[in-house]
């Protein structure tokens, strides 16, 4: 039974609509599980559309997550925003997750799972290679900004907390991995200025 796209969704252009689809549908159930013709019934546009928006399937899965790192991204700046201190701003971005552990259709991270389906020559790839590239730069800069002596190993700390984060949220299905996240980055946070004072 061909499915209806939703109302809202059917007034987009067609390449809007591809992407609305396929957003769903590679969030949900994976990016090699769904085919091209699901994306096609989802969106409720002809083949041709497909094909006269994006080169195949693997342009279409690249366009996909691009959008969900430029999402991503907006969300994180505009909570950033409401801060001025760089330790306020990095324990926001645990608040960004926290905000996204606590939607009902949260399976993971976009970036982690798309990742480990596709292969090494995928255009996709480089899109979930610049999404870690960008979060590792932010909290980088951040400590930067407050002067950690060791910025980058800070990040690093942050960024795998971050990522158990995310996956802890997914496969236990627990929002409140977030919460425990962001203690434990206030921890490190402070300890990285406290080693500093002592030096």
């Amino acid at each position: 039974m061909k499915t209806s796209p939703n109302p809202t969704v059917a007034r987009l252009p067609a390449r809007e609509r591809l992407l609305a689809a396929a957003g769903q549908l590679f969030y949900e159930e994976g990016v090699q599980s769904v085919g091209i013709d699901k994306v096609i019934e989802r969106a409720g546009v002809a083949k041709a559309s497909l094909y006269g928006n994006f080169k195949g399937k693997d342009d279409l899965v690249r366009a996909y997550l691009s959008a969900r790192h430029e999402s991503r991204q907006a969300r994180i700046r505009e909570k950033l925003a409401k801060y001025s201190k760089p330790r306020d701003k990095v324990l926001a971005v645990f608040d960004v997750l926290s905000d996204a552990f606590a939607q009902p259709n949260y399976r993971g991270c976009a970036f982690v799972r798309a990742s480990a389906e596709m292969g090494p020559e995928s255009s996709g790839r480089e899109v979930c290679d610049g999404a870690r590239k960008w979060t590792r730069n932010l909290f980088a800069d951040l400590a930067r900004q407050a002067g950690a002596t060791k910025p980058d190993l800070l990040a690093h700390q942050l960024v795998l907390l971050y990522d158990g984060a995310s996956v802890s949220a997914q496969m236990d299905g627990d929002p409140r991995a977030a919460t425990v996240a962001r203690t434990v980055a206030t921890q490190l946070f402070d300890a990285a200025f406290r080693s500093r004072a002592k030096a």
